[in-house]
């Protein structure tokens, strides 16, 4: 494909990814704030045990092969359908394991609900072994569009399940119903428009050269999924699911946010770095604007977010969600440096460095299980600010590789994060004194994200940021082709 192609291609999959994400943002979003009203956080608690499990079982079936697909230049409708088979077969293989478990899962919490729901649950497991490789299909081809029709008719029909058995008073299931709607309806959608269909195909060997790839990545993201839950299972499980409910519910907005954007950037950005393999200039290149566009946009986010949250906490969630608001603030601190973190590792792995990928994950987990257990008896604010501290490391350990690959050294990221990290600290400060003025709760909260958005346009024009001028230029082009 030439540049100018795949540059429109790019460009074209950006848009609809990030329609995907941004109508999916809405409609969470509007979910939440309903939900978190009609629910206790006990019942969310409850969910968040189940989920640990669930989540870690979802990577055998939806991580490795599909990644391998997308990294494969050749692959065909034998590669995908032996995958495909496999990854069915999987599936059922891990629910059968689930549903065995559940008791002893429910044993270790104390709490006998938990073996339905799970059960229930994890019926995940089998749709997801057919959505896996109907995403790698689907991000292979650069056909985001898909993803926007599928993702919003799932997202709308859960959230309608959702709010309507919270209402009639079904506790935890109302979030189980969501839960399990929303991937059902993704899958379905996927399949009826999404040309490809399997083939009575299945090859060994095409498996084993997949594995080469795939089974790095399934061990990355199992000990990435793994860790990413264990904080959840010591507070779970030395605390309270109140202590559980609060934990998870202070990430979710910030993580609404910087995981739908980020999410549109890693999609599109690993087929489109996996297509310049061998021009590792180029590839810097893109890496090198997705951190600074990315940050550009996320850090004034997050800091916004930061300043306004026990407000917006109070406004959304009510008051007896008030104890997340420390959460909430640390995990806006994380999220913000989650740009740094997805370009690097999208060019380590677009460039087929599994290994290295391995690698990197074993280093950055076993710090943070050390990290992890040495304060987990000290409180879960404690074991919250670990996990910001891991996330510092991180982005050291993710951008380490690509000084060597791409000579992207430490200093060039850091000069490409600055100008962002500076307007977005000078736009909060200005938001957090806004909130001074006697006025009412919603009308303070608008006037302090005007005062923030104008402040930041401002700033980025008077210091003549590039990154500004790109975006502008990337809205006036957008307008110029959709006339």
């Amino acid at each position: 494909m030439s540049g100018d192609g795949l540059q429109k291609k790019v460009f074209s999959g950006l848009i609809w990814k990030f329609g995907e994400r941004i109508g999916a943002q809405a409609v969470s979003f509007l979910v939440s704030m309903i939900l978190a009203r009609l629910l206790l956080p006990a019942d969310y608690g409850v969910i968040a045990l189940i989920t640990i499990f669930i989540d870690i079982a979802n990577v055998f079936v939806s991580s490795g092969f599909g990644s391998a697909l997308v990294q494969k230049k050749d692959a065909d409708e034998i590669d995908f359908s032996s995958v495909f088979y496999f990854s069915i077969v999987m599936s059922w293989v891990l629910y059968g394991i689930v549903f065995c478990f559940a008791p002893v899962v429910a044993r270790f919490y104390g709490q006998d609900i938990l073996v339905p729901v799970l059960r229930v649950m994890a019926l995940k497991l089998p749709l997801a072994g057919v959505n896996s490789v109907q995403h790698a299909y689907v991000q292979k081809q650069m056909l985001f569009k898909r993803f926007f029709f599928s993702t919003l008719i799932g997202t709308v029909g859960s959230a309608v399940a959702g709010i309507a058995m919270a209402y009639m008073g079904f506790g935890p299931w109302a979030l189980v119903a969501q839960y399990l709607f929303n991937s059902t309806m993704d899958t379905a959608v996927l399949w009826f428009t999404v040309k490809w269909r399997p083939v009575w195909a299945f090859s060994v060997e095409r498996m084993r050269a997949l594995f080469q790839f795939g089974w790095k990545m399934l061990c990355s993201e199992l000990i990435h999924t793994s860790y990413s839950q264990i904080r959840s299972l010591i507070i779970g499980k030395v605390y309270t699911e109140k202590d559980l409910a609060y934990y998870n519910q202070g990430g979710k907005l910030p993580g609404i946010l910087v995981t739908n954007i980020n999410s549109s950037i890693s999609s599109v950005l690993f087929p489109a770095m996996t297509m310049r393999q061998g021009d590792l200039k180029k590839m810097k290149e893109v890496v090198r604007t997705s951190i600074r566009v990315g940050s550009y946009v996320m850090w004034p986010l997050m800091m916004g977010l930061f300043v306004l949250s026990e407000p917006v906490v109070r406004l959304i969630f009510t008051d007896k969600w008030l104890p997340c608001v420390p959460f909430m603030q640390i995990a806006c601190i994380q999220y913000a440096l989650e740009p740094v973190q997805t370009a690097n590792v999208q060019a380590v792995k677009a460039m087929g460095k599994g290994r290295t990928f391995l690698v990197m994950e074993i280093v950055k987990k076993t710090f943070g299980v050390v990290m992890i257990v040495a304060v987990m008896y000290r409180g879960v604010m404690a074991i919250a600010l670990t996990a910001m501290a891991v996330t510092f490391f991180a982005a050291l350990v993710n951008s380490t590789p690509n000084r060597k690959y791409l000579g992207y050294t430490y200093q060039e990221q850091i000069a490409d994060l600055l100008p962002s990290i500076l307007l977005a600290a000078a736009m909060a400060v200005c938001v957090y004194f806004a909130g001074m003025l006697p006025i009412p709760p919603v009308a303070g909260i608008a006037v302090q994200v005007v005062v923030g958005v104008a402040v930041y346009i401002l700033l980025s024009r008077v210091c003549r940021i590039s990154q500004y001028a790109y975006i502008v230029d990337v809205a006036k082009s957008w307008i110029r082709r959709s006339k």
